[in-house]
């Protein structure tokens, strides 16, 4: 069997192990149980109020339930410990299992609750909280919460510190469910701090105050020192620059202007190729036909006109 699933299987027969304990040891107080499984069989450490109800006379109790554990649940050798309650106000599973009862019993749900909260407190609990959901006064449900003290609800103090325990209250109108959450006393939560009084602090030393805009103002600036002394080792050309540009890198600018100039000469200078003057030469003659053409139409057109005059006269 995979790990994921054997975690599964684990999880499921230890609550049902619970049920169990709940159902058989509720008028003992039943408190809460813890399972360890260990080479010579299974370990099961039972919380009780009372535990002289759960072992029952001469055992009797005690053996009936281990019995049952080995044929119901496959257990191999269990071996159960009672041990008892020591403050039952502080056990949130006892505490749910009293309030439910309170409340079959006919206790209003304010007066149930209050009482119970204040009783944990007595009891010296750093935090508490009582949560009543369900058909508590009318025929619609509703959540009435009870609060005193400090309590946490996420991370892992709400988890390792919190006590938490549920119970069920059966009603005519409908069930009750009963949920404790208690900060027992003397838990160390993440956020606590502790003033130790007589304390050996030792002393800080005050930084000393800059001094304002003014007070410099008011001083006498410092002396500039004098930087010409510093720049008399500084040598300095007596030659003329013209002198000093050195020859062959005067030669080598001006051989590759010269290549420049070679390369982006004028179009003019360079020859006519023999195709360009055939073109020129057709152009021409199409130029001549064109303009003779025109001189056709001009003349045919001043004949049109003389016959035209010449016909009015006549008439």
């Amino acid at each position: 069997m995979a790990d994921e699933h054997q975690f599964i299987e684990n999880g499921l027969q230890r609550s049902q192990i619970d049920e169990f304990f709940a159902d058989e040891l509720g008028r003992a107080g039943y408190g809460g149980m813890d399972v360890a499984k260990t080479p010579m069989g299974t370990q099961i450490v039972l919380k009780a109020e009372k535990p002289g109800m759960v072992i029952g006379k001469g055992g009797k109790n005690i053996r009936k339930v281990t019995k049952e554990l080995q044929t119901r649940f496959d257990l191999d050798d269990p071996q159960i410990d009672v041990q008892e309650v020591d403050e039952p106000d502080l056990n949130a599973r006892i505490v749910a299992d009293r309030l439910a009862n309170a409340l079959e019993r006919g206790w209003y749900f304010r007066k149930a609750g209050h009482t119970t909260i204040d009783r944990i407190m007595d009891a010296g609990a750093l935090g508490a909280e009582i949560v009543l959901s369900g058909k508590v006064t009318g025929a619609r449900s509703r959540v009435e919460k009870f609060n005193r003290g400090y309590i946490k609800h996420n991370g892992e103090p709400a988890q390792e510190i919190v006590d938490e325990g549920q119970g069920v209250a059966v009603m005519k109108l409908g069930t009750i469910g009963v949920t404790v959450k208690i900060i027992p006393p003397g838990a160390k939560l993440p956020d606590d701090f502790e003033i130790e009084e007589d304390a050996d602090v030792e002393p800080v030393e005050q930084a000393v105050e800059s001094e304002g805009v003014e007070e410099l103002l008011e001083d006498e600036p410092e002396e500039i020192p004098d930087v010409s002394k510093d720049q008399e080792d500084v040598e300095v050309p007596d030659e003329d620059p013209t002198e000093v540009i050195d020859e062959e890198i005067v030669e080598e600018v001006v051989d590759a202007s010269d290549e420049e100039a070679v390369e982006t000469g004028d179009v003019e200078d360079e020859d006519v190729s023999p195709d360009d003057d055939e073109a020129d030469a057709e152009e021409t003659e199409l130029d001549e036909e064109v303009e003779a053409e025109a001189e056709d139409l001009v003349a045919e057109m001043e004949e049109a006109d003389e016959d035209e005059a010449d016909e009015e006269t006549e008439e």
